[in-house]
């Protein structure tokens, strides 16, 4: 995602990084060119089209695009309030695990840890499912040869993930260091773990229906193409600029919808998923600092 600063307009308008502006430039360019056509015929041989119709369809464009992009957002914030979530459940997996895990041992605290890996490693992993990304030397925790082994082969990977973290949470129960009524709380969390990577599937595996994708692209770029001929009567040798201009705010309108539709990617645009990341392993990682800390304090005082 691009981080940017609200209040400086001059920078915002002048950034091209994050901007639609390079993708749209070949359309820019072609609708120039047609008003360039289209003043010369019009000097020349008197050739326009009525604006009436292009007043009366640019209305009805207007509104089409303005649902189109409503609709991006809202699967755009969707997916960021999924992520969110989960990062919520992941500090209080560890909080629980640091917390409600009874006994000061070493295997406890190592327990403790794994918890914390299997929770690390699941985002990891699902970012990745999301992204339809494989390496494994990115998943952000080292893993061993026999979570390697299980991992490389698996379609769908932070099942597994989520499974160590539930055996991990029952061997503590088993161990007598969760009660029954702890465990649960513990699993409710792994449970909206799941529930929030469901969401997150649902809107990377439904795209906006084809039909109303194309129709929408078919109808834009037949009114910007026919656009220079309509207003060539009124705008003269200026019908390039303004066909420009429409162009560059009509086409942009789709093309941002288009850019942010599917939020879970690397482009510019998309959720910053790799900081939400990093966030999660500083965030649990500092929950058992301090646990750790806490108990070697009352050591000391005993």
């Amino acid at each position: 995602m691009v981080d940017y600063e609200p209040k400086s307009f001059f920078r915002v308008v002048t950034q091209i990084h994050g901007s639609v502006i390079p993708v749209l430039l070949p359309r820019i360019v072609l609708c120039i060119g047609l008003g360039v056509a289209a003043a010369y015929g019009h000097t020349a041989y008197g050739l326009k089209l009525p604006s009436i119709a292009h007043t009366l369809l640019g209305l009805a464009l207007g509104l089409l695009l303005v649902f189109r992009t409503n609709a991006s957002y809202d699967r755009f914030w969707e997916g960021r309030k999924l992520f969110g979530a989960i990062v919520n459940r992941s500090r209080d997996i560890v909080r629980q695990a640091a917390h409600l895990i009874d006994g000061d041992g070493e295997e406890v605290a190592e327990s403790r840890r794994e918890i914390r890996r299997y929770v690390v490693m699941y985002y990891g992993l699902l970012r990745q499912y999301l992204r339809a990304q494989r390496n494994l030397d990115e998943v952000g925790v080292e893993l061993t040869e026999a979570e390697r082994a299980a991992l490389e082969p698996a379609v769908v990977r932070p099942n597994l993930a989520v499974l160590w973290l539930t055996a991990e949470i029952m061997k503590n129960l088993r161990a007598g260091r969760l009660t029954e009524e702890r465990m649960r709380q513990m699993d409710a969390n792994v449970t909206a773990l799941v529930d929030n990577w469901g969401g997150a599937e649902r809107i990377m595996r439904t795209p906006v229906p084809f039909a109303y994708a194309q129709h929408i692209k078919s109808f834009l770029t037949l009114f910007c193409l026919s656009a220079p001929w309509a207003m060539v009567e009124s705008m003269k040798w200026y019908t390039p600029i303004a066909a420009g201009v429409l162009a560059y705010g009509m086409f942009g309108i789709d093309e941002i919808g288009v850019e942010i539709e599917d939020p879970f990617g690397d482009d510019p645009n998309d959720l910053p998923l790799d900081a939400i990341g990093k966030r999660i392993e500083g965030d649990t990682a500092m929950l058992l600092e301090v646990r750790e800390q806490d108990q070697g304090a009352v050591k000391k005082a005993a």
